[in-house]
């Protein structure tokens, strides 16, 4: 388990969250927890429909660029899909306080959703090349049912983790999803999965397994940001 100086806050929002608030509320955030002026805080939420390319999308990943919103984003990683029925979890922790080790950090990342799913009765891991949480499907399939996207700045970490619990998988159509075409690997969830899971359900298996990996999270209030579109 990490050692950190304080329990870290976790807040939950209740309603859809517009994306470029909660990007701007993370960088007041992280200059603050950078600054010794904050805690570090994991975030969960949801968005409204919408598509956002990483530092390394390629252009012709985005099928149909207007579908949904489009926003380019800081975060590692290529083009990815958010929206109802799918837990963001941005995750803005001090790795100062945690051995300035960022591969070990991803990797309790990718820890943290493997043992969240497997409280669901999902065997889930990761795959080399492929960054990601993966399920097998058989003959050879494989189907991505979490995502990892972070940066760093000044030893803080921000942007984070998605998981699919039982968004409309549809809605990934309109990307190549973290750039991988091979029609072996898709995208599934929860609900496909066969497991109806409620959100609150959830967050508490989220909430469990990220006590154990990075150490114990309270609950606070969220932040008070308008709502998103409906869906």
């Amino acid at each position: 388990m990490e050692n950190t100086v304080s329990p870290v806050d976790w807040a939950v929002s209740a309603q859809p969250v517009d994306y470029e608030e909660a990007v701007a509320f993370m960088e007041a955030r992280v200059a603050a927890i950078a600054g010794g002026e904050a805690n570090e805080l994991v975030w969960l939420l949801e968005h409204p429909p919408l598509y956002t390319a990483g530092t390394s999308a390629k252009p012709g990943d985005l099928l149909s660029p207007d579908r949904f919103p489009v926003y380019t984003t800081g975060r590692g990683g290529e083009y990815t899909y958010h929206g109802p029925g799918q837990r963001v979890a941005y995750v803005m922790l001090d790795l100062t306080r945690r051995g300035r080790d960022a591969r070990k950090f991803v990797c309790n990342l990718e820890r943290w959703l493997i043992e969240t799913a497997a409280s669901f009765g999902v065997a889930a891991g990761t795959r080399e090349g492929r960054v990601g949480v993966w399920v097998e499907r058989g003959d050879g399939r494989e189907d991505k049912i979490a995502a990892i996207g972070v940066r760093l700045r000044r030893w803080v970490s921000f942007h984070g983790i998605a998981f699919n619990v039982a968004p409309d998988l549809t809605h990934f159509g309109g990307i190549t999803p973290c750039g991988i075409s091979n029609p072996l690997y898709g995208v599934t969830s929860l609900a496909e999965l066969g497991r109806d899971v409620s959100m609150a359900d959830f967050d508490s298996a989220l909430h469990l397994a990220f006590n154990t990996i990075f150490g114990p999270a309270r609950q606070v209030s969220a932040p008070g940001l308008t709502a998103g579109p409906a869906a």
